[in-house]
């Protein structure tokens, strides 16, 4: 059934990309938060490549299942600064980096591996307070913070949108959220900024015609979670 799933879910998605007329690639991250690790080791066998987990003592279980890194890891949770130490060694690519003070511990327990981490900004484009995400007003201080920064590297931009009633009204959330990626590109190294990383089961194929790279879907691959 999941490879019957991730096979769904990519042919949306092609279709998404071919409605917008775009032929650049599009990462499907497998959300595998509260999915066991047989389902996780099923869908890299179907070939899936990136996973993403909301939480640092899952993900650490689950990595012991995957010892010769052949999975990409992302978190995509929100991340608590006195965690970012496990979230530096444990993952590949942080997309929930929302506020000075936790840029600068991420940056500080990197140079402590000797390692620069990856990581998007995450903003929060509609302003929902049960959503983690800097405010738009911020987002540019926070670019300016991230440039001067040795052991962290923006590579893009994360965003949620809320859940509407009406699915079409999250496009407007995600084309803002896709502006403010365009205009990250200028303020960092040619190439540095690559990632939009927006969209979810309910809502990745609006989220690809808007101009996303990276959809993060859980339950149209696995199905409803076990809590």
């Amino acid at each position: 059934m999941i490879k019957e799933n991730i096979e769904a879910v990519k042919k949306r998605m092609a279709d998404a990309a071919a409605r917008a007329g775009r032929t650049d690639e599009i990462t499907l991250v497998a959300v595998t938060k509260n999915h066991p690790v047989e389902y996780m080791k099923e869908a890299a066998a179907d070939g899936i490549t990136d996973v993403g987990e909301n939480r640092i003592q899952e993900a650490l279980q689950k990595r012991e299942a995957f010892p010769d890194n052949q999975l990409k890891w992302h978190l995509i949770g929100h991340l608590q600064t006195n965690k970012a130490k496990h979230g530096v060694a444990c993952f590949d690519l942080i997309h929930s980096i929302d506020s000075e003070h936790l840029l600068r511990a991420v940056d500080k327990e990197a140079a402590k591996l000797g390692k620069v981490q990856d990581i998007l900004l995450q903003v929060n484009v509609a302003r929902e307070e049960s959503k983690f995400g800097m405010d738009v007003e911020a987002f540019p201080a926070m670019c300016e913070l991230a440039e001067t920064l040795t052991h962290v590297r923006v590579q893009g931009l994360m965003c949620i949108a809320p859940n509407y009633e009406h699915i079409e009204d999250v496009r407007p959330v995600f084309r803002i959220a896709g502006a403010l990626y365009e205009d990250m590109k200028s303020k960092f190294s040619d190439g540095q900024v690559r990632y939009l990383s927006m969209g979810m089961t309910h809502d990745f194929e609006i989220a690809i015609e808007e101009g996303a790279n990276i959809v993060r879907v859980g339950t149209a691959i696995f199905g409803p979670r076990n809590y």
